[in-house]
């Protein structure tokens, strides 16, 4: 993805708003704003939005796991599988 061709100013934003969500939709791009000619914020379509929020969800969850093993909070599956057992009145 070429990120300079989706470099706008906030005044480019205001005066084509309605043309840029089209095109968010449509690209699936992201459109950097920039204010005084720095970068300030990021304009994304939903789809996009939801999709790197549920990335960033299990990226998260992997990390936990990693620290958990990494800290020798893990149990043996067997021995998980005995106590539920037991809880349930299996055997």
């Amino acid at each position: 993805m070429n990120l300079s061709s989706q470099i706008k100013p906030i005044s480019y934003l205001k005066a084509h708003a309605a043309e840029i969500v089209r095109g968010l939709a449509e690209h699936q791009r992201p459109l950097i704003i920039t204010q005084n000619g720095e970068a300030k914020a990021v304009v994304q379509d939903i789809v996009s939005y939801e999709q790197t929020q549920e990335t960033l969800a299990l990226l998260k969850i992997l990390a936990l796991g990693n620290r958990q093993i990494d800290e020798g909070k893990v149990e043996r599956m067997e021995d998980v599988m005995t106590r539920i057992r037991e809880r349930r009145g299996d055997r």
